[in-house]
């Protein structure tokens, strides 16, 4: 039986996929998994017997990974369980930003205690004049889950699609429209683009990329999207290009003390996975990757850990690994089990970064001694027998 804690509110779609080898508690010290939205767990003492924790979303920044990892807790996230909602609110942002809905709809709200409201809306209506984005230029840099689904949607709308991303994967190639034209850097973006919109995630190479010399490169009036993360954008810089008309608009979904109080700036109070689907998506997916880790030993989407897939158990042992990214490792693993006479029918051992996992099927139920052999061999984290 697996002890499952909740950290906050988890759709019931995701929890009630929980077989009868599970039950929720709402005691954390008991639980083996941990299923988490936004709650901060970087000051919490997580318990020794703690084996997952699996985020329902994307971001991470609220699990302490580093300090998870040296514990042999696999940190799993949901990427693109929420893909379609964020690309929607994208795509309204691109209209919002297009048509100056947001200006019309607070005039409107300022004027409603007026006895003539109809008078006035025909008369000062024109002041919110907008454009059309069909025929208009969309760049989009990042191509993935959220990019290359917006990239399809503009052109189903008419729009010339202009894409960047190096590192995009064959299936999303796969997906995209023909006609959307894949360009080699950002700056071609910057140069060709009406409206632009970052989908990439929070590198040292992306951190602050759209600042004061690549706004210098782009279109005057450019309109600007950031459903992806708030340090993409240097705050500073768009506020002087808001200012000076070089920006027409900025659309964001992460406010901050500047960006809320930024003229030209169409602040979105973090909407972009807020929706019922994506909660649904996201705790299902969750869920799923948990109950896969405990009861199989594969990892699949973990942001500390290698992923490694073995499938469904069906040999008469399984042993799992976590350890140091240390070399020879394996030939360490392999020897202490061959010590005991067990033979090894299937093994997987992947790496990243610091940190590695081993999985091995075995041809018998591996012994206690097995187990504390492997649990000495240097650069060992945690060993699980899973069968």
């Amino acid at each position: 039986m697996y002890h499952i804690h909740c950290l906050n509110k988890i759709s019931p779609k995701g929890t009630a996929l929980l077989t009868d080898n599970y039950a929720l508690t709402e005691d954390l010290q008991q639980a083996e998994g941990v299923l988490v939205r936004s709650a901060a767990m970087h000051d919490m003492t997580l318990p020794e017997n703690l084996l997952a924790v699996a985020r329902a979303g994307a971001g991470v920044n609220n699990i302490p990974l580093t300090d998870c990892a040296e514990h042999g807790i696999v940190v799993f996230n949901t990427p693109g369980a929420n893909a379609n909602s964020v690309m929607e609110l994208a795509l309204c942002g691109m209209l919002l930003s297009s048509r100056d809905v947001v200006g019309g709809i607070n005039w409107v709200q300022s004027i409603k205690g007026s006895s003539e409201v109809a008078r006035l809306v025909e008369k000062g209506k024109s002041q919110f004049a907008g454009h059309e984005i069909r025929h208009k230029n969309l760049g989009v840099i990042g191509l993935g889950a959220v990019g290359g689904p917006l990239a399809n949607a503009a052109r189903s709308l008419g729009m010339n699609v202009y894409g960047c991303d190096p590192f995009i994967s064959i299936e999303a190639a796969w997906h995209l429209d023909s006609h959307i034209v894949r360009v080699n850097s950002r700056d071609e973006i910057y140069s060709q683009c009406d409206i632009i919109s970052l989908h990439t995630p929070l590198l040292e190479d992306t951190k602050g990329m759209i600042n004061a010399e690549a706004i210098a490169k782009m279109k005057d009036g450019v309109i600007i999207l950031n459903f992806a993360r708030d340090p993409l954008v240097d705050d500073d810089a768009m506020a002087a290009a808001l200012a000076s008309g070089k920006v027409a608009r900025y659309v964001t979904d992460f406010p901050n003390e500047k960006t809320a109080n930024m003229p030209g700036c169409i602040a979105i109070p973090h909407l972009g996975a807020s929706t019922e689907e994506s909660e649904d998506n996201c705790a299902k997916m969750a869920v799923q990757e948990l109950m896969d880790y405990l009861e199989n030993g594969n990892i699949k989407n973990s942001v500390n850990y290698p992923n490694c897939d073995m499938g469904v158990c069906r040999a008469e042992g399984r042993i799992t690994l976590l350890h140091r990214n240390i070399p020879n490792s394996l030939g360490r693993f392999t020897a202490a089990i061959a010590g005991e006479n067990i033979n090894i029918d299937g093994l997987v051992n992947k790496s990243r970064g610091e940190y590695a996992y081993t999985m091995l099927d075995l041809d018998r139920h591996p012994s206690a001694d097995v187990v504390e052999h492997l649990g000495q061999i240097e650069g060992v984290v945690k060993v699980r027998i899973i069968k």
